[in-house]
């Protein structure tokens, strides 16, 4: 991947004590050695935090959005956020960006 490639945005809502929280936040940490992540992490008691949830309905935390839009809730699935990062890559390329 070129650094020139726009950086996936990933917005992490959060909220205490959530042990799927601190997986995802340490698994994206650990994503973005490979992929061109700018990841956010929002407290859910925030108001920025509140108005995500409002509007997205996750069923658990965290609430994971890939640029802006809806990725998942609860357990951050691995393996298809880095199928979702590939073919955001791969449409990227695709498009001459």
């Amino acid at each position: 991947m070129t650094p020139s490639r726009p950086r996936a945005q990933v917005t992490l809502v959060t909220s205490p004590a959530c042990h799927f929280c601190e997986d995802a936040s340490a698994a994206l940490r650990d994503l973005a050695q490979t992929y061109p992540l700018e990841i956010t992490t929002v407290p859910l008691g925030s108001g920025v935090g509140a108005a995500l949830v409002a509007e997205h309905r996750p069923a658990m935390n965290p609430l994971v959005l890939l640029d802006g839009e809806f990725f998942s809730s609860g357990r951050l699935p691995r393996k298809k956020l880095i199928k979702a990062l590939e073919r955001r890559d791969a449409a990227i390329v695709a498009g001459g960006r």
